[in-house]
């Protein structure tokens, strides 16, 4: 008995009593003390047992503190709602959601190069909202793509800017002219839509294909002479002095309606209340970036890199909305007719399901 006691305190005098403890925690010394009846072995069991309940009460305390001090209230994660927008001013307003969302959501924007990538990205479910131009979401909807607009983003932001130099005065002088312009942009609508008033077609221009935020760089390199562009490339142009803006082309039935927000046609169905929580942040941004030109141009700046000038003259341009009404519909209908006129589209949408008005906030 004496010397397996004697065996015990030489197994253990190099353990600490934290040692030991931790042994008995996970089952050691039960494989290696508890068949000892030693009276060192079941005193020191005892013993740990003990330290063991004092200091795991301590622990567990210690980690529960440290735990809340790090996470907070226990609650679930919040719902991240990814919002798709273009690199312009007048897609701005997804930068100003944060400021508006209620708790239990986050936003995360991803800006898109074109509106045709913005609009795959709503088909795809990469995004669940996406704003880009109106032309992009009747192309895909008339497709039978399940894209729908829940709201207008924006009005104006378009110009038709010739190089300072080129002796462009008229709109009639555009012709056999280069003219910078994106297909299936709405630019590219309204534009056509003004050669048609003119008695002119698209063939009375040399067409350049060129992305927007490629036309300013383009039209001071010389490799085309005018643009259907925008913001803030127009205002980018005449801050050089590089080029003058011909015209604002407001004048068709089609009027200043430009950028929409989209969904997928499944959120409408099935997530009609996280769309109804998005559609109350988008107008709250919208009113508030309206309202606020210094932060907006500040916003501009730090997400479009836009000097301070730039920015304030693109601004005078932008109508940020979110209101969807009767006359609003009626130009988007007739913009969707000159799409079927001009055979960039097969049939038209069914506008019945394709502009969805029962979700659109009541301020």
């Amino acid at each position: 008995m004496v010397a397996a006691s004697n065996a015990c305190r030489s197994r253990y005098r190099r353990k600490t009593w934290h040692a030991l403890c931790i042994e008995v925690m996970v089952g050691l010394v039960h494989k290696q003390v508890f068949k000892c009846t030693t009276a060192f072995c079941q005193d020191s069991i005892h013993k740990g047992i003990a330290m063991l309940s004092r200091r795991t009460l301590l622990a567990s305390l210690t980690l529960s503190a440290l735990a809340l001090s790090i996470s907070g209230p226990l609650h679930a994660a919040d719902t991240v709602i990814k919002v798709g927008t273009l690199k312009l001013i007048h897609g701005i307003t997804p930068y100003f959601y944060d400021k508006f969302t209620p708790e239990g959501y986050k936003i995360e924007v991803i800006p898109f190069e074109t509106p045709t990538d913005g609009k795959n990205a709503v088909v795809t479910k990469s995004v669940d909202f996406g704003t880009y131009g109106l032309a992009a979401a009747t192309l895909g909807a008339a497709a039978g793509e399940p894209v729908v607009i829940i709201a207008p983003q924006c009005n104006g932001g378009i110009a038709i800017v010739v190089k300072a130099d080129a002796g462009i005065g008229s709109f009639q002088e555009l012709k056999g002219k280069r003219v910078g312009i994106l297909p299936g942009s709405t630019q590219e609508a309204v534009f056509l839509d003004r050669l048609k008033s003119e008695g002119m077609t698209i063939k009375d221009v040399k067409s350049v294909r060129v992305s927007f935020s490629e036309m300013a760089g383009a039209l001071e390199r010389g490799d085309i002479d005018a643009y259907v562009g925008a913001e803030p490339g127009p205002s980018l142009s005449v801050i050089k002095g590089v080029g003058k803006v011909l015209e604002f082309p407001y004048s068709t039935p089609t009027g200043s309606v430009n950028m929409v927000m989209t969904t997928h046609a499944d959120n409408v169905k099935d997530n009609t209340e996280l769309t109804r929580v998005f559609l109350e942040v988008h107008r709250k941004a919208s009113e508030y970036a309206m309202g606020n030109r210094e932060a907006l141009v500040a916003m501009a700046g730090a997400k479009l890199g836009l000097p301070a000038d730039v920015a304030n003259l693109a601004a005078d341009n932008v109508e940020l909305t979110w209101k969807i009404d009767e006359d609003w519909i009626e130009r988007s209908k007739y913009y969707g007719s000159l799409m079927l006129e001009r055979k960039q589209i097969r049939k038209l949408p069914d506008y019945d399901s394709f502009i969805v008005t029962g979700l659109n906030p009541q301020p």
